[in-house]
């Protein structure tokens, strides 16, 4: 992975983060339609991205190469949780905010940013990979993600009707079925099959997943438009949070793995996946279970914004 390549994604995203912040100050986007594209983006431009890769013409990865990263990423999801539990403690986070920083730290953007990121750096040919990680993040959030904050709402919740009233409505296990959760199947299944595309179907494909990451971006500078400076860079152990979880932690992965796993690519896609900012889904669901998403929103735009920084320092080690 070229360190030069990384930067240069890394300043077009930020330009077009800017050119979504530009475009709400002059009220020419507003958050409705920030919103809009948001729904976009889950349910129709990411899918199409990752659908597109697996009809791509090239060499394939065996299904013992894809088994392999099947059982990675559980291994590092499982590291993930993990280390979820250590780094409140190291940072000495409030007890009451421990959920903030274990959703913070598992769940990253490796569908909003790191699809259209991984896509730009490596090449669709690592979307495959990506595929397996987002089916991974789908199910583990909409588990063990869900579980961890209905226990912090409990906690917080001054009555059982305040909570009750909180909870997401339907059983738990429908949510896995999802835009996330299908296309990534999906591409999986065509990938494996190696099914032919007509070209009118490809070419649809591959025009809606270019859109992904102007419309990710534009979204993400709205988001970070609302935000006053001081709410976003005057919180020392946010700064602790960035060093010990978007830096020490994929570079150790890297280390770690590098002498086990043959696979570059492989490799690479797994550093970024690891490296990219926090991901936007634990604090839509902290705002139904009304728990407090100061920390969760704080903490997505400052490594969001210091991405910059750190996906490049990631990528040194490779």
């Amino acid at each position: 992975m070229s360190i030069t390549v990384v930067i240069q994604q890394m300043i077009i995203i930020f330009i077009l983060i800017g050119i979504g912040m530009l475009l709400y100050k002059k009220e020419m986007l507003s958050e409705m339609t920030a919103t809009q594209m948001s729904g976009l983006i889950i349910n129709l431009t990411n899918p199409a991205l990752l659908i597109c890769s697996a009809l791509q013409d090239g060499p394939r990865m065996s299904l013992r190469e894809l088994g392999m990263a099947l059982v990675m990423d559980i291994i590092i999801y499982a590291g993930l949780i993990l280390v979820s539990f250590l780094i409140p403690r190291i940072l000495r986070v409030p007890d009451r905010l421990h959920y903030a920083y274990q959703m913070l730290t598992i769940f990253g953007n490796v569908g909003f940013i790191g699809i259209p990121l991984a896509s730009a750096v490596l090449g669709t040919e690592c979307l495959i990979f990506v595929s397996i990680y987002n089916l991974l993040f789908n199910f583990l959030f909409y588990t063990f993600g869900i579980s961890l904050l209905q226990r912090a709402a409990a906690k917080q919740a001054p009555s059982k009707e305040d909570l009750t009233a909180g909870q997401p409505e339907g059983p738990r296990f429908k949510k896995l079925i999802n835009a996330g959760t299908v296309s990534a199947t999906a591409t999986i299944l065509i990938y494996l099959a190696d099914l032919p595309a007509p070209v009118i179907l490809s070419s649809t494909l591959d025009y809606i997943g270019q859109t992904t990451t102007l419309f990710s971006m534009l979204v993400l500078g709205v988001s970070v438009a609302q935000m006053a400076l001081r709410d976003i860079f005057c919180h020392p152990k946010l700064y602790g949070f960035v060093l010990l979880r978007q830096i020490l932690l994929p570079v150790g992965c890297v280390l770690l793995l590098r002498p086990f796993l043959q696979n570059q690519l492989l490799l690479q896609t797994t550093a970024l996946m690891l490296a990219v900012p926090a991901g936007n889904l634990p604090l839509m669901l902290s705002k139904q279970l009304r728990l407090d998403t100061d920390t969760i929103s704080q903490g997505i735009i400052l490594t969001t914004v210091l991405g910059l920084l750190t996906i490049p320092v990631v990528s040194l080690v490779l």
